[in-house]
């Protein structure tokens, strides 16, 4: 399933399928404390730099969402070590157990290189997800949050304010540094992927 907030960043119907399943077999061999799978796709997008995400849902509740903002490291990398840190390391939530494994609902983000934002009316719901940096403080919502929660602008703002530790007015003052990207944002249910 695609997202409204998604955009098209190139990637086919089979390499978003790939990237999936690259998660869900990622946490599959964590769970049960299997060497992790190697994988060599001969394929450029795969192998280009680019800020992904891995989020993880049970019934419709977050349950991990981890990522790279910016390229660090090779896209088909980066999302088996985001599908771990989900999974087991985000330090709001215990990590997975086997039993939650066949309820997740696995969502990539992949996201377009970051652009600062001089006047909030760049930035349209639904589109973009931001970041909101300010002194050491920073907080990031994915493009897919504001429209999941029914947020206008503003409010998107104050939420991003918030993750980052700020008073909900932080976006308005001046040292503050807003950035603003765009992803394509796909998702998969771990039964129906196994069952396929």
């Amino acid at each position: 399933m695609t997202k409204k907030s998604s955009i098209d960043l190139g990637l086919t119907e089979k390499e978003k399928k790939i990237l999936l399943h690259v998660a869900m077999e990622t946490i599959q061999s964590k769970l049960e404390n299997e060497p992790l799978p190697d994988y060599d796709y001969d394929n450029e997008i795969f192998k280009s730099n680019r800020g992904a995400f891995v989020t993880l849902h049970i019934e419709g509740r977050l349950r991990g969402c981890i990522g790279y903002i910016i390229g660090v490291a090779p896209l088909l990398d980066t999302i088996q070590k985001m599908a771990i840190a989900a999974g087991f390391e985000d330090p709001r939530f215990p990590p997975l157990i086997k039993d939650e494994f066949e309820q997740l609902n696995i969502e990539i983000s992949v996201l377009t290189p970051l652009e600062v934002v001089n006047n909030i009316d760049e930035i349209k719901v639904g589109r973009d997800g931001i970041i909101i940096k300010r002194g050491f403080r920073q907080g990031l919502l994915l493009p897919q949050v504001p429209e999941e929660q029914g947020w206008d602008k503003k409010t998107f703002l104050e939420h991003t304010c918030l993750k980052a530790g700020l008073p909900t007015n932080s976006w308005k003052m001046k040292d503050t540094v807003i950035t603003k990207f765009s992803a394509q944002i796909f998702d998969a249910n771990v039964r129906e992927m196994i069952s396929a």
